[in-house]
């Protein structure tokens, strides 16, 4: 078995964990590059920067199993593991609270003006001036995607003092009260809410969910936080509302076009990949701003979150070598 994106700590681990099996370790994405030497093998590994698709599997004909380190699966093209036989799966669950807890970090660090501070303080400068921040006890946070994550959010907006509103295509009623939140059309949540986080996965019906026509729905001022995958939000949209001082900020983990750039800082350039380069340029524009904060997709990076990650990871390959394959998608 080939395991893809890997760091030391995690290899020592896997060969721990999987001792007596064969594997491979490369800290680097599948590619076509690197796809011919894992052509016998019949169990893969990946993370999300490796992206598998017809051209690679085909590069691959024993491969029986994909293991994504990672909740989100739009990186592999299921269609085509269907096709091919191919058992997909995901770590379904390792860092609700994880992601949870970054997304309150950029809300804060928005609400009070956390990294305009910190850039002030290199040209030592520590006036006040402009760095007025707002409570937020008392604020609507609109939770678009109330799954796993997304209830650790309202959990803990809770005991900020915050009013709570959601977004989801399953409406839990029972959790509603318990948590004392209330369920809103996507349109009335954008309307109510001064703070609005992101927290569904992403596919065809969530590509750029957030855009122009939605954006002008979004109340004067209010604050647009992502955790969850960059094309959800449309960069050029986003850019325009930032301008129009629609939106007064932004908080960002993720944008449109991330999967270009590699650790090295360097563009993974291919002419079919103009379109996303395009969105890459935008959102480095969009960086740029002093009212919005950006991390480098570090959302689930938590010591614990990847160490339970590894643990599911292990699981995933070793009950499909059992017969029994968990976490399918």
């Amino acid at each position: 078995m080939a395991f893809f994106e890997v760091k030391n700590w995690e290899e020592r681990y896997l060969k721990k964990s999987l001792k007596g099996h064969f594997l491979e370790f490369s800290n680097k994405p599948l590619t076509l590059d690197n796809v011919q030497e894992i052509r016998d093998f019949d169990l893969l590994s990946v993370f999300i920067y490796s992206r598998i698709d017809g051209q690679i599997l085909q590069l691959i004909p024993s491969l029986k199993l994909i293991v994504t380190r990672s909740t989100g699966f739009d990186h592999i093209d299921l269609e085509e593991c269907r096709k091919r036989g191919i058992t997909v799966c995901n770590v379904p669950s390792y860092g609700e609270n994880t992601v949870a807890e970054h997304t309150f970090a950029l809300i804060l660090s928005l609400s009070r003006n956390i990294c305009r501070t910190c850039v002030r303080r290199f040209g030592y400068e520590f006036s006040m001036e402009g760095l007025k921040g707002f409570d937020l006890k008392g604020k609507t946070i609109g939770v678009v995607g109330a799954g796993r994550i997304g209830l650790h959010v309202i959990r803990i907006a809770k005991g900020f003092g915050m009013n709570v509103v959601a977004y989801d295509s399953y409406q839990n009623k029972l959790l509603s009260e318990v948590l004392e939140f209330r369920y809103l059309p996507l349109e009335e949540l954008l309307k109510e809410s001064d703070i609005i986080t992101l927290h569904v996965p992403y596919n065809k019906s969530t590509d750029h969910l957030i855009n122009r026509e939605t954006l002008k729905l979004v109340k004067k001022g209010a604050i647009l936080i992502n955790t969850s995958r960059g094309n959800v939000v449309d960069t050029e949209a986003l850019i325009e509302a930032l301008d129009k001082k629609t939106l007064g900020g932004a908080g960002l983990d993720v944008i449109e076009g991330e999967e270009l750039i590699k650790e090295e800082k360097q563009l993974l350039y291919d002419p079919k990949n103009l379109e996303v380069l395009s969105s890459l340029v935008k959102s480095h524009i969009l960086l740029s701003r002093d009212n919005v904060v950006f991390t480098p997709h570090i959302a689930f990076y938590s010591q614990e979150a990847l160490e339970r990650i590894l643990e599911t990871t292990v699981q995933n390959i070793t009950l499909f070598i059992a017969g029994k394959p968990q976490n399918t998608v």
